[in-house]
């Protein structure tokens, strides 16, 4: 079955079960659905035509009517689910079907179960629809939405945790209007301190969704300045280069990846990153990652490096850190080397700029801006001369990509292909020709011929726009074609200020040049204006329902002024006439009565053709009625909701008014306040002069008290091995007081003795002049004597050698003896406890032998009996 039949299939049971919700007009729909999202017809439901707008319109009302099971509500859930990833059929989804709305009116009717399986999966299709998508404050369900997620954020179920916080990081990301309404609750403090609370939570997901909300609403406050200080950004720094690095899922590093884009937003963080001390080994693992096969992976890593890019001193280091390491040249023919070699991140960025067409346009389109980034830096920089031969390859592989593509190929892909070309000539033009080797390169490689075939090919692309038929050949290219007026003019009248100054300039070169459209330019100019003033004075809805009035004011004038009944009345009345110039012919002969049948058969055939478009109008005013019933629904919807929030601004104006009078009174305090402050903060500014003095010696100080510190340490070491030293030393020293004051008594002893003795000396004198005699003649026995005494020292040395051998060996056996004795209580204490139990085992056999005994005995007095 074809995607037509099928979607013809769905619209017919969409009809059926809008006017009978019976179960079998149920199941058919939700079979037809199946059917649908079984097949790929995500081009086809999002074309714009008419089929499919009314299948989604028919669908989105199913889904959002209250009374719908949610059983089928699931599955048209399920199948607007498969298109809301990205790209067109996602901004469709949000902004012209308001699905958005649908599934917030869904989560608002089931508010009070929210552990039912469709609430679940309604945050999660709307935490994917709304990522990067900004939602309007004024669609519908929006404030019960945040509401919803403000109360469940704290639920016990972690799916639905981990959805709120999702969603509500991407409603807050971005959206001045959805912060100041969530700062205005009353719940708000509970709500940061739940937020608080998640940043210790085990899931690094659910850490990271709630640094994301507290980045968006906290920020610029003074929670969020106590949260992203100098003390605790690096920790975030860290979390977000590990989710990074090491993946905890593509959804986390989106939103890690996107969380460091919003912080480095705030000077303050910014500074805080350039001396983040792992700076450099995270930069290295992160460009690591674009060797990955992942497209996702790598267009987001190169979307976080852009974000670094945004910081002169970071740009600066991840320049240096791609580019430094020379790229070696490849020869042509050798692209797939590109691929192969992954130790250079520079190789790596030139694969995912060449990648092919039909893959993400993310991922190449980042690369083309990752490389403009670096090489604004490097022209700038002290590296241009070393990123040449990565230029040079560079361009071998780029310029391949500004061939013209093939005519077969479809309109996506060519657009693809023309936004990607024309980055391609803006690196290669705008900012590699800065410096003049460059320069040399690029016009070594970049031929006229294919920046002129580019220009073409945009402008043979645009002639439907203009209307000319104009064309060139052979390369020789005018600029004052005709077909450039409608770029031109959409460039001066356009918002964006880059796209202006291009053509001013392409203007001035141009204008001087003979047969100039410059009236043609200033019509299309002069049109875009009114269009655009006519765009800003109507609002979307009013548009929308204009468009649709007008195009039933279209169709209803022509049903009035040639209905079907008239058709057929003019028909009869010819059948008629002819027949009665049948039988009028024989009185009257005419001879053009043939060339007069041939008018009235281009009348019959012409009046036929008006009844065929009849019969398509009425089905285009059967689809303008449906249409019109949705719109009138929905200007109910909006004028009620504008009611209410008219009255809520009511008011909050007298509100407001009341706290004007208020604060006007404490205005004029505050005046008085502000001239003493003032003189005050010119004293701070003096002091805060002198406390960064202080500061800075302060700094000093800490070096010279770590490097202290760490001698202290040793220090300390050193102290308790000398304590331990001086506790030994006391006990020696005490003994030696003892054997002092021994010793001093036996001196006391001595001196007394020796008084004696000099007594009997002066005595002994008289008998030593008596003696000296006797002396005299001893001494030559005493020379006798001393050399014996020589010989009796020597042995006694000799003895003295064996007495300390003999006392060493009788200390050893001493040792051994006591060794033995200590061995000899442990045997006899084990053999004391061997002794105890094997009495007990005795008593144990003795036991056994009895009761076996008596058993013996018992089986004999048995056979006995037997």
């Amino acid at each position: 079955m074809d995607v037509s039949t099928c979607l013809k299939s769905l619209l017919l049971a969409i009809r059926q079960y809008r006017n009978n919700r019976s179960a079998l007009n149920a199941s058919q729909l939700q079979k037809h659905i199946e059917d649908v999202s079984g097949l790929k017809c995500g081009g086809v439901l999002f074309s714009g035509q008419v089929l499919p707008s009314e299948c989604l319109s028919g669908l989105m009302e199913v889904a959002g009517d209250p009374n719908t099971s949610h059983a089928l509500t699931g599955s048209i859930i399920s199948l607007l689910a498969q298109f809301a990833s990205g790209g067109e059929a996602k901004e469709a989804l949000h902004s012209s079907y308001n699905f958005t709305g649908t599934l917030a009116a869904i989560i608002h009717c089931n508010r009070t179960t929210p552990e039912e399986p469709l609430v679940l999966q309604c945050l999660n299709v709307l935490q994917q629809l709304t990522y990067n998508m900004r939602t309007l404050h004024c669609a519908s369900h929006i404030h019960e939405l945040i509401s919803f997620l403000m109360q469940h954020v704290q639920s016990s179920n972690d799916d639905i945790v981990k959805a709120c916080l999702g969603l509500m990081a991407n409603l807050c990301r971005h959206d001045i209007s959805v912060q100041s309404h969530i700062k205005s609750q009353s719940n708000v403090k509970a709500f940061y301190r739940a937020l608080i609370n998640f940043l210790g939570h085990n899931c690094l997901t659910v850490v990271v969704f709630a640094l994301s909300i507290l980045s968006s609403l906290t920020l610029n406050e003074e929670v969020g300045q106590k949260l992203f200080n100098a003390k605790n950004i690096h920790q975030t720094f860290q979390l977000i280069f590990n989710i990074t690095v090491n993946g905890d899922g593509t959804l986390t590093r989106n939103y890690a990846v996107d969380l460091l884009g919003d912080l480095l937003k705030n000077p303050k963080i910014a500074d805080y990153l350039t001396k983040y001390k792992h700076l450099s080994v995270c930069l290295s693992e992160v460009l690591g990652l674009l060797h990955s096969k992942d497209p996702d992976t790598a267009s987001k890593v190169m979307e976080l490096l852009v974000s670094l890019c945004s910081v002169p001193v970071l740009r600066k280091l991840v320049c240096e850190t791609v580019l430094r390491p020379p790229a070696p040249r490849l020869q042509p023919g050798t692209r797939k080397c590109v691929q192969a070699r992954g130790s250079e991140p520079s190789l790596a960025l030139v694969h995912w700029v060449t990648s092919p067409l039909d893959g993400p346009e993310q991922c190449y389109m980042q690369a083309l801006s990752l490389l403009a980034e670096l090489f604004e830096e490097a022209i700038d920089s002290s590296l241009c001369s070393s990123a040449q031969s990565f230029v040079e390859l560079l361009l071998q592989e780029v310029l391949v990509l500004l061939q013209s593509p093939d005519s077969t190929e479809g309109d996506q892909l060519l657009k693809k292909h023309s936004l990607r070309a024309g980055r391609v000539i803006s690196l290669t033009l705008s900012l590699l020709c800065g410096d003049d080797a460059l320069r040399m390169l690029v016009s070594q490689r970049l031929s006229p011929e294919v920046c002129v075939s580019q220009v073409e090919l945009l402008l043979s692309y645009n002639q439907d726009l203009s209307g000319s038929t104009c064309t060139t050949s052979n390369y020789q290219y005018k600029t004052y074609d005709q077909r450039m007026v409608t770029p031109l003019s959409l460039a001066l009248t356009s918002n964006c200020r880059e796209h202006v100054q291009v053509a001013l300039h392409i203007l001035f070169e141009a204008a001087p040049l003979p047969d100039f459209p410059s009236v043609i330019l200033g019509d299309s100019i002069a049109a875009n204006n009114a269009y655009r003033q006519r765009v800003g004075e109507l609002s979307i809805w009013s548009s929308s329902a204009s468009e649709d009035v007008s195009f039933m004011g279209k169709i209803f004038p022509i049903m009035h002024a040639e209905p079907s009944g008239s058709a057929y009345q003019s028909i009869d009345s010819l059948i008629e006439k002819l027949q009665n110039g049948a039988k009028l012919q024989e009185k009257v002969k005419d001879v053009h009565m043939s060339e007069i049948i041939d008018v009235y058969e281009q009348k019959l055939s012409a009046l036929a053709c008006k009844e065929s478009h009849l019969q398509d109008l009425l089905e285009a005013k059967a689809l303008a009625l449906s249409q019109a019933d949705r719109l009138i629904a929905q200007y109910r919807c909006q004028r009620a909701q504008a009611e209410a929030e008219a009255r809520k601004l009511a008011s909050l104006l007298k509100d407001t008014e009341r706290k004007k009078e208020d604060l006007q009174t404490e205005l004029n305090d505050h005046l008085l306040e502000v001239e003493r402050l003032k003189s005050d903060s010119q004293q701070l500014l003096e002091h805060n002069g002198r406390l960064q003095a202080v500061a800075d010696q302060h700094q000093e100080l800490k070096g010279t008290y770590n490097q202290l510190l760490s001698r202290y340490d040793k220090s300390e070491g050193m102290l308790k091995e000398l304590q331990a030293a001086h506790i030994s030393l006391t006990q020696q020293a005490e003994g030696l007081r003892k054997t002092n004051e021994g010793l001093k008594l036996q001196q006391e002893r001595s001196l007394a003795e020796l008084a004696e003795k000099e007594q009997q000396i002066k005595g002994l004198n008289t008998d030593v002049l008596e003696k000296e005699r006797i002396i005299t003649g001893l001494q030559n026995d005493l020379r006798r004597q001393e050399e014996q005494i020589h010989e009796m020292v020597e042995n006694i040395s000799i003895l003295r050698k064996e007495l300390n051998k003999t006392e060493q060996a009788r200390k050893d056996t001493s040792i051994k003896a006591s060794s033995l004795e200590l061995q000899k209580s442990q045997l006899e204490a084990k053999l004391e406890k061997m002794e105890e139990e094997l009495s007990k085992h005795s008593q144990m056999i003795a036991m056994i032998h009895s009761l076996s005994s008596s058993k013996l005995k018992g089986d004999a007095t048995a056979n006995l009996s037997l």
